[in-house]
């Protein structure tokens, strides 16, 4: 079957990555505090095996075994609690404790106050939930890095992959229809009026806070940033490097309590006020407000977008060529423009097309190029033109046309085994408790440590 040979801890670990929304499945009644395992010192909740099975149901599986679903839970888990004992990995549990808060003012951002936010995702207070989003983030982080860890040499030769295509083609899924697309974003350019007017209202909100005003409440006011305008701008626990390099040299410039000259990042302009620098470690609050492009300077950018189309389609430039020295997205610049797939490769199903994208693309063939449109890509107003580089219409997958993707399928199983062989090690020396619920469950692994008949 071809669930043999998909990875069981994937699905364990990458499950877990799904937002706190997850929480909202819960029912008034339903239990929550049930201990389904117990795995050295990390529990799983009966209510997280609940969870992930409702979760990859709506996202179309069909599988129902709760065993299975338990089974890659406490798969997660063993690695999470070998992982915290591993010194090779870094313990990242204030800067989770710190990204948990960031990612609560976030989420609260999107709601009119914290009451109706609570209320939306089904939590009794703001600790409770951030407790939730730190505990997923932690188990992800320490599952992962164990998990690359145990199997970052695993590699397979051409003989493999053929082999493993050989024995299990018939199980294969087939191909749907996909395209490759290239594009060129450009991010608007503001006016220098524009630019000046955003600086302008930045040295008067420093020059309220000289006055008497706080900081905090003047980027509670102000601040365009969402991650951080609810908690008064603050960062806490930033690393060096963390932050774009505009607003780290800025405040590692400053002395403590000292609040900056604007400053022009990726993100827009912000002031900045150094709060405390201890070795590799500060904390800072600032007030962004945001490079937002007006109707014009994206008509403006458009046109540009446009003329380089023009460029292109005369043969006077190549695609790649342009994409090289006008694209502003730097994950596809300097790779032809080639947008990656959710896989990793340069194919991208049709069908997961965004629908504005989708509507850009409607009627084009292989070659053609869209004029220029405007889209946003994390929160930040983008021009784009596209290029249709190739239409792979759906088809049974052979060697010939997908081996990166069979090489890549055998990889996972490789290191596959290569997690199972590790947690079978360290089965004998784990404390491993499993809920009498379960006592049915025929799991992969010897959970129970049953005695082997001879």
């Amino acid at each position: 079957m071809i669930n043999r040979i998909r990875i069981t801890f994937l699905l364990g670990v990458f499950v877990m990555l799904f937002s706190v929304q997850a929480k909202a499945q819960l029912k008034p009644g339903q239990l929550v505090d049930g201990i389904a395992a117990v795995i050295g010192d990390e529990i799983v909740l009966e209510s997280d095996v609940d969870e992930q099975m409702n979760y990859a149901k709506q996202q179309g599986a069909s599988n129902t075994d709760k065993c299975e679903f338990l089974e890659n839970l406490i798969n997660n888990k063993l690695l999470v609690y070998e992982a915290k004992k591993d010194t090779m990995i870094e313990n990242r549990s204030a800067a989770i404790k710190e990204q948990a808060d960031a990612k609560y003012r976030q989420l609260l951002s999107q709601f009119p106050d914290e009451k109706t936010m609570l209320a939306a995702y089904k939590f009794r207070n703001g600790y409770e939930m951030k407790n939730a989003i730190e505990k997923i983030d932690t188990d992800t982080y320490y599952g992962q890095s164990k998990y690359q860890r145990i199997t970052e040499k695993a590699d397979v030769t051409p003989n493999e992959v053929t082999d493993f295509y050989n024995l299990y083609k018939m199980q294969l899924p087939e191909v749907k229809d996909e395209v490759t697309l290239a594009q060129i974003m450009m991010y608007p350019k503001l006016t220098e009026a524009h630019k000046q007017d955003l600086i302008n209202r930045l040295k008067k909100i420093k020059e309220d806070i000289k006055n008497g005003e706080t900081f905090e409440s003047q980027a509670r006011i102000y601040s365009e940033d969402e991650g951080s305008a609810a908690n008064g701008g603050l960062y806490k626990n930033i690393a060096k490097g963390q932050m774009v390099k505009p607003f780290e040299a800025a405040a590692l410039n400053l002395q403590e309590g000292e609040i900056s000259d604007p400053v022009e990042s990726e993100f827009g302009y912000h002031i900045i006020q150094l709060i405390k620098k201890s070795g590799k470690m500060y904390d800072a609050r600032h007030i962004l407000l945001k490079a937002t492009p007006t109707e014009d300077e994206v008509k403006t950018a458009k046109a540009k977008l446009d003329s380089i189309r023009g460029l292109i389609l005369a043969e006077k430039m190549t695609f790649k060529d342009a994409a090289f020295r006008f694209s502003d997205d730097k994950r596809t610049k300097f790779n032809a423009g080639i947008i990656p797939g959710a896989d990793g490769s340069d194919k991208i199903e049709r069908e997961s097309i965004p629908g504005s994208i989708s509507y850009e693309l409607a009627g084009l063939n292989k070659g053609d190029i869209t004029t220029a449109f405007d889209d946003e890509d994390n929160r930040r107003k983008v021009v784009k033109i596209i290029k249709i580089e190739e239409v792979i219409p759906s088809h049974q997958i052979t060697l010939e046309t997908d081996y990166d993707r069979i090489k890549q399928m055998a990889l996972n199983k490789k290191k596959n085994e290569m997690i199972e062989k590790f947690v079978n090690s360290k089965l004998p020396t784990t404390f491993i408790s499993i809920d009498g619920r379960y006592d049915n469950c025929n799991f992969k692994a010897n959970w129970k440590k049953e005695s082997v008949k001879k």
